[in-house]
């Protein structure tokens, strides 16, 4: 972008996800996994993927619950996302 376009009051839209809390063993973190469904190129089957990414939790989620998370800044070596909401607790 140039000058012009990017101001000091603006930024880049940050990814949010959603996703199921897999692990909370760690101190103020938790692993996220992500499922993403989509139609296969040529077969039309529906294909799962998934990925577990590492969030800080300051929200206090637990194994099971479904989380937003939103993209920011390396908090450390492994550690890129962070915790916005718990939208569902674990039962």
């Amino acid at each position: 972008m140039s000058d012009e376009q990017m101001t000091p009051t603006t930024r880049p839209t940050r990814k949010v996800r959603t996703g199921v809390v897999t692990s909370d063993k760690m101190t103020g973190t938790v692993t996220v996994l992500l499922e993403r469904r989509f139609a296969h190129p040529v077969y039309g089957k529906r294909i799962t993927r998934t990925k577990k990414l590492k969030a800080r939790d300051t929200q206090g989620a637990r194994v099971g619950d479904i989380v937003r998370i939103m993209e920011t800044r390396p908090l450390a070596k492994t550690v890129h996302w962070r915790v916005v909401d718990i939208l569902t607790r674990a039962k």
